[in-house]
């Protein structure tokens, strides 16, 4: 894997914003400048420069989508939110304030970013070069290490039980066949809860009293015409201890919650005596 950390151009002054302070409002831009990181062979061959016209399936990861009939904006929605994370692909991100008030955007990915190619007709939106590292951990039973997680814990509700399918016909089945349940936030004295259960199947533990849990809300437009949503966002700052290093590998990979193209999900870790 490798990590990049980009300094976004936010200005000094807010009431006076860079072009890179009204980028970062926009979190589907975000993502997708994210993803131009990584074009596929024909579009570097075909256009090294960056010249043609944006394309998502020039992307590959944002060309992920599920396999439904969708309208355009929901096809768009779902190009972004849906792609495949996991050793061979994807990144997760996440945008942190900077002391003086600055902003960097932290990059995980499956494979080492092309953020020249990314920028190249959007330099202006960075403070300073990309920074790009390897990333190799190896972790052990047992170890401690600081963690940082901007979540979006979400629970869902309404969906079909079996006790509720007992109930049915197979007529009143085929009906309620697509109901799959909604998401909602989760109760705000639930977030510590949240996490603990998503650290027990993820292959680590973490300790009430050494976690601090910041919630807010983050607003995004979810459509062209303007219209938006708020999500939960919750920063969660503390120390872990691994329990399974297998699994804890898969969940530092994959992320940790909804809402990733949004920027949630990156479990950044630490040594915990730094």
């Amino acid at each position: 894997m490798y990590l990049s950390c980009l300094l976004i151009d936010v200005g000094e002054d807010p009431d006076h914003p860079r072009p890179g302070r009204l980028w970062l409002r926009n979190l589907y831009h975000v993502h997708q400048r994210l993803c131009m990181a990584f074009p596929s062979d024909p579009r570097k061959h075909c256009d090294p420069q960056f010249l043609a016209p944006y394309a998502p399936e020039d992307f590959p990861e944002q060309h992920h989508l599920a396999d439904r009939k969708k309208t355009e904006v929901d096809a768009d929605t779902l190009a972004q939110v849906h792609s495949q994370r996991d050793e061979s692909s994807g990144f997760l991100f996440r945008i942190d304030p900077q002391p003086g008030g600055g902003v960097a955007i932290l990059v995980q990915s499956a494979v080492k970013p092309n953020w020249d190619y990314a920028f190249r007709n959007a330099g202006y939106l960075l403070a300073a070069p990309p920074q790009v590292r390897p990333f190799a951990p190896i972790f052990a039973e047992g170890r401690r290490l600081r963690f940082r997680l901007l979540a979006n814990p979400t629970k869902k509700i309404d969906t079909i039980g079996k006790e509720e399918r007992l109930g049915h016909t197979q007529e009143e089945l085929r009906k309620l066949k697509g109901r799959h349940g909604r998401r909602v936030p989760v109760d705000a004295d639930q977030l510590y809860q949240w996490l603990a259960g998503k650290a027990e199947s993820g292959g680590f533990s973490i300790d009430e009293g050494s976690t601090t849990v910041q919630p807010t809300y983050i607003y995004v437009n979810k459509t062209r015409n303007g219209d938006g949503q708020r999500l939960r966002s919750v920063r969660y700052d503390g120390i872990l201890k691994i329990t399974d290093p297998a699994r804890f590998q898969e969940t530092l990979i994959r992320g940790i919650g909804p809402g990733k193209a949004f920027g949630f999900g990156l479990l950044s870790v630490a040594p915990s005596d730094r």
